[in-house]
């Protein structure tokens, strides 16, 4: 079964399925010029029938990356460092812009849209989740 949803998803996009968690739609958006720090976003769902956490991300191209939050305190907008993320059984997280994801700092390279970025996922339970992530262009918005 797990195979047919990851089929299913691959027309939609790229995923990655350990255990009963699904990770799909890896992006890592391009670098702004001069700077060696940018961010990251996918999906992640649980199927499995406990609660599952991220604990850590890593790749060989960044020196750290950290899991991140947006927020709103006292009328500002503030990105913030979170420990983990919990991802209830039967549920999904979405890491997008204005809210969870990956802050990838010190690169290694410079990297250019449409290049894949290799992510590992790290869960409490000694789990991980090698992800290819597709490099996305800077928003001109």
């Amino acid at each position: 079964m797990k195979q047919w949803i990851c089929a299913l998803w691959l027309g939609l996009g790229s995923c990655v399925v350990a255990a009963e968690v699904l990770v799909a739609d890896a992006t890592v958006r391009e670098m702004l010029p001069g700077r060696s720090m940018t961010a990251g976003y996918f999906s992640i769902s649980n199927k499995s029938a406990a609660e599952v956490e991220l604990i850590s991300a890593s790749s060989p191209g960044f020196g750290s990356i950290e899991l991140h939050q947006h927020s709103h305190k006292d009328g500002m907008m503030k990105m913030e460092q979170v420990s983990s993320v919990k991802i209830a059984a039967g549920e999904a997280v979405l890491f997008q812009p204005g809210g969870l994801h990956l802050m990838l700092f010190d690169a290694k390279t410079s990297i250019t849209q449409g290049q894949k970025i290799p992510l590992r996922l790290e869960f409490k339970d000694g789990q991980s989740i090698d992800v290819q992530a597709e490099v996305s262009a800077i928003p001109t918005h």
